[in-house]
């Protein structure tokens, strides 16, 4: 944990910066704004800033995003003055801390931002395997290629394998290749000089620098641009970057673990992927396997989260019922770890006194279940299901209908991506979510393949693009990796179609939780 203090916090520095080594954090110290700009654009950075509440904090915070340098920030002030802390708080802190500093809400606050489950939750013996494996590679420093399903937990795996390196105490930084625009991705991992472009006001190192001596994530490598793939393979080759509008090499000194929801061999052969870089990274591949690979760790990550969430909420402790249980256990979990983490945060907003039942579990992704094992996406019995039922209900009961038997629902084995939205020819099952034998794409949603086709006669292939685009979105929560998966599209090419929705003035679903600060 790096502790920066910004500002004299009204003599208190010594006394705050001795309770933060004491609980193992390396503290240092600037007198001004400018001063910690600097410092956060260097090497030596920071996890977390304690600032002055006398000094301009609004200013700041709005410098740290122009930068984009993500960090969170705490205010400190004498006292508890209301006033400040809501103006502290108004600004963008994240929290404010009243001065004398308490030793124990400091320790709270570094345990916060230092905690983030990063520990891995399992039992399983497919994961004990992947993780003996992860260990053994982990002393040395070859370079690491992670591969598994979107929400697997890959980057808790790279933390992993920092842990139990020789690197352990030096910084560990990650890059998320597909959250960041291409042309500032160059510039966020070499670092760029003052003046280099419109916009750079100083100079700023990059990931390269600022993870010098320890190791370097690269999260979702196959989305990088085959232009950039190419100054990152002199980076690896030479032990060196150069920085934009720089003329004199840098030498650095990482570990470099890169990971991919893809099949980077595939890549390779389709020309996406530079073959040289391909074989620079994997010099050793860990693959996760998907939480339907591993059905034993279910119970214990469900009952991790329900634990997090219920603390998180102030509900008191709650458990999990045995019909509760079942359903989890035999769902498909298309998301993964990060489907079951989602599920159960619902769960413990939806459940009603200290047991958690079959009512409160929502689960998502109907269209995606394996044939035979789709489930309905909100049970009938769940709070949500009737808002309106019982004493006083004000809506109509829906006039009862014969229901047609639906078309089953095809899905091709784990791992294989859609590359197209329409049925095959020849009445061949179609990809996710198609109905086996449907005349039109439309159908598996519409009931009836004659009224599905009828809605697309007349619209434009854009306006059906956009509504698929949308539709998926929302039916994945928001969470733009999982719905780019599903359209088999990139994560770029699905950002740049939302961007223009939202300049159209459509509405358009935020981020998901875990997707939030990096979107």
């Amino acid at each position: 944990m790096r502790l920066l203090i910004v500002g004299t916090l009204e003599g208190y520095i010594t006394a705050a910066g001795k309770i933060a080594m004491k609980r193992g954090a390396k503290v240092s110290h600037t007198d001004s704004i400018e001063g910690a700009l600097n410092a956060l654009r260097t090497a030596a950075g920071a996890d977390l800033v304690m600032i002055d509440v006398k000094l301009d904090i609004a200013t700041f915070i709005d410098s740290l995003k122009a930068e984009r340098i993500t960090i969170p920030v705490v205010a400190c002030g004498i006292g508890t003055d209301a006033a400040a802390a809501v103006r502290a708080i108004r600004a963008g802190a994240k929290e404010y801390l009243p001065l004398p500093p308490n030793a124990e809400l400091i320790a709270a606050v570094l345990e916060a931002v230092a905690e983030e489950s990063h520990s891995i939750v399992c039992s399983d013996p497919a994961m004990l395997a992947t993780l003996r494996l992860a260990e053994q590679v982990a002393p040395s420093d070859a370079s690491v290629m992670i591969t598994g399903e979107s929400g697997t937990g890959k980057e808790l795996m790279a933390r992993f394998i920092h842990r139990k390196s020789r690197r352990s105490n030096e910084p560990f930084v990650a890059v998320n290749c597909a959250a960041i625009p291409e042309n500032l991705l160059e510039s966020e991992l070499f670092g760029h000089e003052k003046g280099a472009f419109t916009g750079a006001v100083a100079r700023r190192l990059g990931k390269f620098e600022e993870a010098n001596n320890g190791t370097l994530l690269l999260d979702e490598l196959s989305e990088m641009h085959p232009r950039l793939q190419a100054k990152l393979l002199r980076a690896i080759q030479e032990k060196e970057i150069d920085r934009i509008g720089s003329s004199q090499p840098v030498k650095v000194n990482v570990r470099l673990i890169a990971t991919s929801n893809r099949n980077l061999e595939a890549e390779v052969r389709s020309g996406n992927f530079r073959e040289d870089l391909y074989f620079r990274l994997n010099v050793f591949s860990v693959a996760i396997p998907s939480l339907r690979e591993r059905p034993a760790d279910i119970p214990m990550i469900a009952e991790h989260f329900l634990k997090k969430y219920a603390e998180a909420n102030g509900l008191g402790d709650k458990r999990l019922t045995e019909d509760a249980m079942l359903m989890l256990k035999s769902h498909h979990w298309r998301g993964n770890v990060r489907e079951l983490e989602n599920t159960m945060h619902r769960a413990v907003l939806l459940s009603r006194g200290e047991e958690v039942g079959p009512e409160a579990i929502m689960l998502t992704s109907k269209l995606l279940a394996p044939e035979g094992s789709a489930q309905a996406s909100i049970p009938s019995d769940s709070p949500v299901a009737n808002p309106f039922a019982g004493p006083g209900g004000t809506v109509p009961a829906a006039p009862s209908q014969p229901q047609q038997p639906s078309a089953p629902l095809v899905v091709p084995p784990p791992g294989a991506l859609p590359n197209s939205y329409g049925p095959p020819k020849g009445g061949k099952p179609g990809p996710y979510g198609m109905a086996a034998n449907s005349s039109a794409a439309a159908a598996a949603s519409a009931g009836t393949s004659g009224a599905g086709l009828a809605a697309l006669i007349g619209r434009t292939v854009a306006d059906v693009e956009r509504d698929l685009i949308l539709e998926t979105l929302t039916h994945c929560l928001g969470n733009r990796t999982h719905a780019a998966n599903i359209l088999g599209i990139s994560i770029r090419t699905l950002r740049n179609k939302l961007k223009q929705y939202g300049d159209e003035g459509r509405s358009v679903p935020t981020p998901g939780n875990d997707e939030r600060a990096t979107a």
